[in-house]
């Protein structure tokens, strides 16, 4: 009985935690530390920055967990139709909708709560600001409503090195926003690869992404676009000297994969070309903020 028990327990927990989408707060989580790190010199590594700094991770992935809820509950529909998401608990019929709002309700509320005890209220502000800005402005109204919806709503996706950088100084410099520059102009190129090979899906489920309005040829004329913009918005660190050669190496050698991707997407397209780009675009992101915070350390 108690195996029993402790079965179902385990397999509610897994449920509630697939609604946070563990992967992609990974990234989001990340992305903040490392703005965290980025935003103080090597001697201010103490104790009070580190507690600081744990609190701020674990209200910004509560909250981003909360959001992400919120997409899976008003996505439910949506999800169901689509390959990729309809393992979700919500299409499966594992867990409810009011299950699913109060989770959301009480995990965001709990990382809103110890960003404005422990960290600052700056860090908690912007935190809530970014959970609107994605689980109701983009979730709810733009992607329903315009293929603009990736590059409109991802100025919240592209938050998380700000939060992470207000947790710390409570403040926010030029180069928090360089970094959101980064991440803002990452997203079109990111989700545009996934979208050209889901178009069906996407079509089926009546979501308005570039591919299903526009076509295959314009979307990925887009992804080599913006894919450019982001070479240039990478350089703008070194240009300014908040980094060295450390990431400016790191930022040329990542930025030429990811153009040598976007070329052969516009030039020779395939479905798995599209796959191995956007599977890039997470690496690509990965890695060059791990780049900024090495060379933040061994600055030459």
């Amino acid at each position: 009985m108690t195996s029993i028990t402790w079965q179902q327990t385990s397999s509610r927990l897994a449920q509630f935690l697939a609604l946070t989408k563990p992967r992609v707060v990974s990234l989001i989580v990340f992305c903040a530390v490392v703005g965290m790190f980025l935003a103080v010199p090597f001697g201010v590594l103490d104790m009070r920055f580190a507690a600081k700094a744990l609190a701020a991770t674990v209200g910004i992935a509560l909250v981003a967990g909360a959001a992400a809820a919120i997409n899976c509950l008003v996505e439910s529909k949506i999800d169901a139709l689509m390959a990729r998401t309809r393992w979700r608990p919500l299409p499966r019929g594992q867990l409810t909708e009011r299950q699913t709002l109060v989770f959301a309700s009480a995990v965001g509320t709990a990382g809103l709560a110890l960003l404005y005890s422990e960290v600052n209220a700056l860090t908690m502000w912007l935190t809530l600001a970014t959970f609107v800005g994605y689980a109701i402005i983009y979730t709810v109204v733009l992607k329903p409503m315009t293929p603009q919806n990736i590059v409109i709503g991802g100025a919240s996706g592209a938050m998380p090195p700000v939060l992470g950088w207000a947790a710390v100084t409570g403040d926010i410099s030029f180069q928090a926003l360089l970094l959101f520059l980064i991440i803002f102009a990452w997203t079109p190129p990111h989700f545009w690869a996934l979208a050209l090979y889901r178009k069906l899906e996407y079509a089926k489920a009546g979501v308005p992404m570039l591919p299903v309005t526009h076509g295959d040829k314009f979307t990925r004329l887009h992804v080599l676009f913006y894919t450019i913009i982001l070479f240039a918005v990478t350089l703008l660190p070194f240009a300014t000297r908040m980094s060295g050669l450390i990431y400016l190496l790191a930022a040329v050698a990542l930025g030429a994969v990811f153009l040598y991707y976007a070329v052969r997407i516009y030039r020779d397209y395939s479905d798995r070309l599209a796959q191995t780009t956007f599977r890039y675009s997470i690496l690509y992101l990965t890695l060059l903020f791990a780049a900024l915070l090495i060379d933040h350390y061994f600055y030459f």
